[in-house]
């Protein structure tokens, strides 16, 4: 019997960029369970990061890019990981400092400029999608400070959410409206109180399911992953609105859970097939997740695309690479080398 071969790491200068505000406390056992929550992601990545052995420095940006040269100048990290979801407090910003690692050379994790842009915009990213023939519900975007003009494909109920936001923001039951008047009303809640376009869509009343997809070019698709609504509400429509996606009591109290999605073995190749060419088709590469739903018949509708989705430990992104067989320190290693790989291409 051989003995297995130890590989020894290469303990690398690792820069973490977070928003300002996302900084782990030092004290955490101090903080609500909620509120440790809230930290979740950070707190994993890098306590992960350090175990790993990496040398570890965490910058916070909010609205400048200057503090990003100086530190890529008097430490010179191997790698930046990107965390940020954000810049200027705008989401639809973040794309521009991870072009400006670009510009400067700088390896960093997660997606690329381009494919942030293609999957941020989701009416976009689907008018991508049907040219490729995927499946999406119909759609249509009302212009800030527009009232809707529902096109005869559209049909009621529909789904009614921010263009560009993610996390399920602005999402809640009242989001799917079954007439006009109630249409209107929550295409002004969006305008008046997200702000931005509002996407409106048919719901597509169905399964939940992620698929997530590792890789720069050899990709690996993760085993799909369903949100699972155990006690919904009477009336209510399973849909992952802001309180089932973060609120720990809101999730308890509904018996909110998540798991392996048990799909007939025909409709499980098809999804997993289609997550490759979504991602390939919208030019993401480092880490995603691909949100569908699922109808009764089995037909896959591609709801939207989550490049850089959340990291956590127990949360769906990594629990779906854990079913795979890949355990959470070899994933946070994974994403790190994928950043690093993208440096010397």
């Amino acid at each position: 019997m051989t003995a297995k071969r130890r590989v020894k790491r290469r303990r690398m200068r690792v820069l973490v960029l977070l928003e300002t505000g996302t900084k782990p406390p030092d004290d955490l056992e101090s903080l609500s369970e909620q509120e440790r929550h809230d930290f979740k992601m950070e707190t994993d990545v890098l306590t992960t990061l350090e175990k790993l052995g990496h040398e570890v420095r965490v910058l916070e940006i909010k609205h400048e890019l200057a503090p990003i040269r100086e530190a890529l100048e008097e430490w010179k990290p191997h790698v930046v990981f990107n965390l940020i979801e954000g810049f200027f407090g705008l989401r639809e910003l973040d794309q521009h400092v991870v072009s400006y690692l670009e510009l400067l050379l700088v390896p960093y994790t997660g997606c690329n400029p381009r494919g942030l842009v293609l999957a941020r915009d989701k009416a976009l990213a689907k008018k991508i999608l049907t040219y490729h023939r995927v499946p999406v519900p119909n759609f249509d975007v009302v212009r800030s400070g527009r009232r809707p003009r529902r096109a005869k494909p559209l049909t009621f109920p529909m789904i009614v959410k921010s263009l560009t936001e993610e996390a399920s923001v602005g999402i809640a039951q009242a989001s799917v409206v079954w007439d006009d008047a109630e249409l209107d009303a929550r295409v002004k809640f969006i305008h008046d109180n997200i702000g931005g376009d509002a996407l409106i869509e048919e719901f597509i009343d169905g399964r939940e399911i992620y698929v997530g997809v590792l890789g720069n070019q050899r990709l690996t698709v993760l085993p799909p992953w369903e949100l699972l609504f155990e006690n919904t509400a009477p009336g209510a429509v399973a849909i992952a609105t802001e309180r089932v996606k973060h609120n720990l009591a809101y999730q308890k109290k509904h018996g909110i859970t998540e798991g392996e999605a048990a799909l007939d073995p025909i409709v499980r190749t098809r999804l997993m097939s289609m997550a490759k060419r979504i991602y390939r088709n919208l030019s993401l590469d480092g880490y995603a997740r691909l949100d569908f739903r699922l109808r009764a018949d089995g037909t896959p509708f591609f709801i939207e695309a989550n490049p850089n989705p959340e990291i956590a430990r127990k949360e769906e992104f990594a629990q779906s690479a854990l079913k795979a067989g890949i355990k959470y320190e070899r994933l946070i290693d994974m994403i790190l080398k994928l950043g690093v790989r993208r440096g010397t291409m």
